[in-house]
């Protein structure tokens, strides 16, 4: 059930397909509704992002179940959920959107300058390396683009990947351990070894380089699953053969330091991640867990271009010599 071909003959509204939804001229805008609160996952989120009256919100979805036919999500008094035809729809939503934005883009370049919004993952300014700042790059921008806008959503580096893979975000910083992501162009900004932190008065903050099956029996505070720092030191641990105790998830960086500030749990983190007078970091040996920061674009769908100047502005701000690679894999289902 494809947008793109039951909408082939978008300007006859009354023509039908066999096993397919009647469809007519689609307004943009009411597509843009329909993405929002799928991503979202309510009409009072959607509204809130589009800046809108929840009541319109509800009245453009209404219009558009009315006029396809289908019904587009299921509610509920505590939350909204796409319907099968809803799932089946949105890819093409967002394939349509980001058409319509490469025109704009081009529009843009015609008339001598970038324009439009540019939808871009961040994570915690705290797990980027010196020299890596989403916001550095942002302002470098700005300077030269001043017509692009951001829609800025922050969250853990899988997320950001995969929502990068299915059009929900243009574009993305991540720190994932992985130089190759499937599905994804991905811009090297910058690599670094992960060192052991824990509080200056622990048994290990005197030697010279500690292994990881020294560990096993250590409290550990860590960062969600799908958060690139964790995803790294799981990888290492199980390469080691080590079953460690993670005793504390917290999805804050500077609460998960302030947990080893205080004698309470290790951590395994970059380097420059830690600059406290009562944390001592120390070098891992064998299976040191490796951080690499990466801009990450779609592979599948040829970016617009204020994406494009994007991540050339990113490459040049944060490391000239940044390297690029791509991936058209298809990403494997990530472990429970």
């Amino acid at each position: 059930m494809r947008l793109s071909a039951i909408a082939r003959n978008a300007g006859t509204r009354s023509r039908s397909y066999p096993d397919a939804i009647t469809i007519g001229i689609v307004d943009l805008r009411h597509l843009t509704v329909f993405v929002a609160v799928a991503e979202e996952e309510g009409f009072s989120r959607a509204a809130d992002r589009l800046r809108v009256a929840q009541s319109a919100v509800s009245a453009t979805v209404r219009n558009l179940e009315r006029e396809w036919g289908v019904v587009l999500f299921h509610r509920t008094t505590h939350r909204v959920a796409l319907s099968a035809e809803g799932r089946a729809l949105l890819p093409e939503a967002r394939a349509a959107l980001a058409a319509a934005a490469r025109v704009g883009d081009a529009v843009g370049e015609v008339r001598g300058g970038l324009r439009g919004t540019l939808r871009l993952g961040i994570v915690q300014a705290g797990a980027m390396p010196r020299g890596v700042s989403a916001a550095a790059v942002l302002a470098a921008f700005r300077e030269e683009h001043p017509g692009v806008t951001f829609d800025l959503r922050q969250g853990g580096s899988e997320l950001q990947a995969e929502a990068v893979r299915s059009g929900e975000l243009d574009l993305a910083f991540v720190g994932l351990p992985d130089v190759e992501l499937p599905g994804l162009t991905t811009t090297v900004l910058a690599r670094d070894t992960m060192v052991l932190a824990c509080h200056r008065d622990h048994r290990l903050a005197g030697r010279s380089a500690v292994e990881l099956d020294e560990l096993g029996d250590e409290p550990f505070v860590e960062l969600p699953s799908t958060w690139g720092v964790r995803i790294a030191n799981d990888r290492a641990f199980a390469a080691a053969g080590v079953t460690r105790t993670v005793a504390h998830e917290i999805n804050d960086l500077g609460t998960a330091v302030d947990f080893v500030r205080h004698g309470l749990a290790l951590a395994v983190v970059p380097p420059l991640f830690v600059a406290d007078p009562a944390i001592v970091t120390v070098p891992i040996g064998r299976h040191a867990p490796g951080f690499v920061v990466s801009l990450v674009l779609p592979a599948g769908r040829p970016p617009g271009a204020a994406a494009r100047a994007f991540a050339a502005t990113a490459a040049r701000v944060t490391r000239p010599g940044a390297t690029r690679s791509s991936s058209r894999r298809r990403p494997r289902r990530s472990r429970p």
